[in-house]
């Protein structure tokens, strides 16, 4: 089964996220921000992680630029989702070492597409 980690404070776009998912039969598992979600790596092995970008503790950029550095976690696809659509903050995020950078809104069915391109095609 593949298990997924989504980092995201807010209630409304997380039970969306999870809406959006729920098909899919992945394990999910939950961060309400970014030191959570850190720690959640430590102890779990997961096959893609979904970032949001401004979150307390640390944020999305901070955790990804962590994560890519992590010998352990670097292979680990990470897609940002998150509200700063400026083509600087799609930059930044890309250097910090994430595979993919969408904004919202945005289109369940290319979320889904990228999640499934980024997993070896599994639905």
């Amino acid at each position: 089964m593949v298990k997924i980690l989504i980092a995201e404070d807010s209630d409304t776009e997380l039970e969306f996220l999870k809406d959006v998912l729920k098909e899919t039969g992945h394990e999910l598992t939950v961060a309400r921000d970014g030191l959570e979600a850190e720690q959640a790596t430590k102890t779990n092995k997961f096959d893609l992680i979904i970032l949001d970008v401004i979150m307390p503790g640390k944020n999305g950029f901070q955790l990804c630029r962590t994560l890519k550095r992590d010998p352990v976690q670097q292979e680990v696809p990470i897609i940002l989702l998150t509200s700063k659509k400026e083509s600087g903050d799609k930059y930044w995020g890309m250097k910090q070492g994430a595979n993919e950078y969408i904004t919202k809104p945005y289109n369940p069915a290319d979320l889904l597409l990228t999640i499934r391109q980024h997993l070896g095609g599994q639905p």
